[in-house]
């Protein structure tokens, strides 16, 4: 219940991180750019069911179109379906709504398109990117964790046990004749049941699946848009031998 609980303030705060402007207070790191890769896709989904979806609805994104990142309707009926029993539902969140309303005044915020949220301030993905990999743990703050790149955020570290508890550690430079705290690494309180190799590779394919769900039709539109430039040069060329042909006797 209480792991329900924090999710659901999780849930709440998601898209206030993701949306904040002036809030950040290290540069983003680069995101992983896997969109043609199927495995990390696929464990993408697989984390954004089990961690997000309790909570967050992707409202525009029926788990059968994950059938375009290699999976079949059995491995999504087997793996994937927790709030529902048809293949061809949309993602919606298993907290019911009516609850969330009463208990924090709010719905959880939708997700389908959250990757693309920030794309003013360079790319969404890298902002999640960060934002997931910067937590640590802060006992002054009611939930027990903080973030580097969302000081003061109030969603808890729903991912914690893959992680671990880590605080920030920082050095003390002197700037313009002040004192600032410049964030130099980190140092691991308890270790988690992944690396923390395992754990930037595991937040870099959900951040891959996210960018992904909020443009399932990417991939096919770039691979659609290298034809379709492919066979405008190829016709340039013959009209353009076309014409020269065409005029060649005339003076």
């Amino acid at each position: 219940m209480k792991k329900f609980i924090l999710g659901l303030i999780a849930a709440l705060s998601m898209a206030g991180a993701a949306h904040a402007s002036g809030g950040d207070s290290i540069p983003w790191d680069k995101a992983p750019n896997k969109l043609n890769d199927m495995t990390s896709l696929q464990n993408g989904a697989k984390l954004f069911v089990n961690y997000c979806l309790n909570c967050h609805s992707a409202a525009y994104m029926r788990f059968n179109r994950l059938q375009d990142i290699g999976l079949t309707n059995e491995q999504i009926k087997e793996n994937l379906l927790f709030t529902t029993e048809k293949v061809g539902e949309t993602m919606k969140a298993a907290i019911d709504p009516a609850q969330a309303k009463e208990w924090f005044g709010g719905n959880p915020p939708d997700l389908t398109v959250i990757a693309r949220s920030r794309a003013g301030q360079g790319t969404g993905a890298d902002y999640l990117y960060t934002y997931l990999r910067t937590y640590y743990a802060d006992e002054t703050k009611a939930t027990g964790w903080n973030n580097l790149a969302f000081p003061n955020v109030g969603m808890p570290h729903v991912l914690w046990e893959l992680q671990g508890k880590r605080k920030p550690v920082f050095e003390t430079k002197q700037e313009h004749g002040h004192d600032v705290q410049v964030f130099k690494g980190w140092e691991q309180i308890t270790p988690g049941t992944m690396t923390p190799l395992q754990y930037d590779q595991a937040i870099g394919d959900l951040v891959n699946y996210l960018q992904w769900m909020g443009e399932p039709a990417q991939n096919t539109r770039v691979r659609v848009g290298v034809w379709v430039l492919i066979f405008l040069l190829g016709f340039t060329f013959i009209a353009w031998r076309l014409n020269a042909s065409y005029w060649k006797d005339i003076k």
